[in-house]
């Protein structure tokens, strides 16, 4: 009795300690998601305004871009974005069930893995990763997102690919987030209508182009590629501080009820040993006077 009284007090103790890490770990990713949250939303107006001149350019000027021609598809190509570390709930499980879903009616998949969790999801599927990108870190900077839309847009450019789609958690609100998936190229007017609104900024008006509509359009579509990329990777920073944040204030409160329990175990396995006691001097005390 003595020995089960002191394991149970054991594992209260640990799990206190466990309740202390997940609470702490709820603070900084609570931390972490204002910061990521701001920046995510910031980053959206720029984002609307680039499609609404593209919009212009490829349907008012009808000016035409390689990366604006559909092609026949024999390849395909996803740019799937999770995270690096996991204890974020089913956060990482949801995009790459996404991503699976989106392949399997895709022809010839391939993969580029944005975090770790995309890079050994795919590859134990027997996926070919063409090349992953990992340790981004938490702040995520416009140079990042340039390197990996310019190793798509090369594999778009050079053939290897007929299309790319984005697949990554878009950002709702500290406790939810929703996996989506865009095409990333080739473009096209209905790919940028479908981002939402009618993809002219402003009150409209005409548009003076310089030094010319092609030359505008050839510049500014690399940059719209590298622009949806990091705004994925922004989103998806939020979704996961807001996913761990939840998954650690669940197994804070987890703790607590577990602790709940064997405190109680433990104060009926303390007063069966007490009542045990009293019964036995009890009886001892009968037998002597008898």
């Amino acid at each position: 009795m003595a020995q089960g009284l002191k394991d149970i007090r054991r594992r209260i103790a640990s799990v206190k300690n466990i309740r202390k890490i997940t609470a702490a770990m709820k603070m900084v990713a609570a931390a972490n998601l204002r910061r990521a949250q701001q920046r995510a939303e910031a980053g959206r107006p720029y984002a609307e305004a680039i499609r609404g001149v593209l919009l212009r350019l490829a349907r008012d000027a009808g000016v035409s871009h390689p990366f604006l021609v559909e092609r026949p598809v024999s390849t395909s190509l996803a740019v799937v974005v999770t995270s690096d570390r996991g204890l974020a709930g089913a956060f990482n499980a949801n995009i790459n069930r996404a991503a699976v879903q989106l392949l399997r009616d895709l022809p010839g998949p391939r993969v580029v893995a944005v975090g770790r969790k995309a890079r050994d999801f795919f590859r134990r599927r027997r996926y070919e990763v063409v090349t992953d990108y990992t340790g981004l870190g938490d702040a995520i900077r416009f140079a990042q997102a340039e390197r990996i839309a310019g190793e798509v847009t090369l594999q778009f450019a050079s053939g290897a690919c007929d299309q790319v789609f984005l697949v990554y958690p878009q950002f709702v609100n500290a406790v939810t987030s929703r996996p989506v998936s865009v095409r990333l190229l080739p473009l096209s007017g209905r790919d940028m209508e479908d981002e939402g609104g009618d993809g002219r900024p402003g009150e409209g008006g005409e548009y003076i182009f310089e030094p010319d509509a092609a030359a505008v359009l050839r510049d500014l579509l690399p940059h719209y590629i590298s622009v949806l990329v990091y705004r994925a990777l922004l989103e998806a920073k939020a979704s996961e501080f807001g996913a761990r944040m939840a998954a650690m204030d669940n197994a804070t409160k987890n703790a607590g009820e577990v602790i709940d329990r064997l405190t109680l175990v433990s104060f009926r396995m303390r007063q069966a040993a007490i009542t045990k006691e009293i019964a036995e001097i009890v009886g001892g005390a009968a037998a002597l006077e008898g």
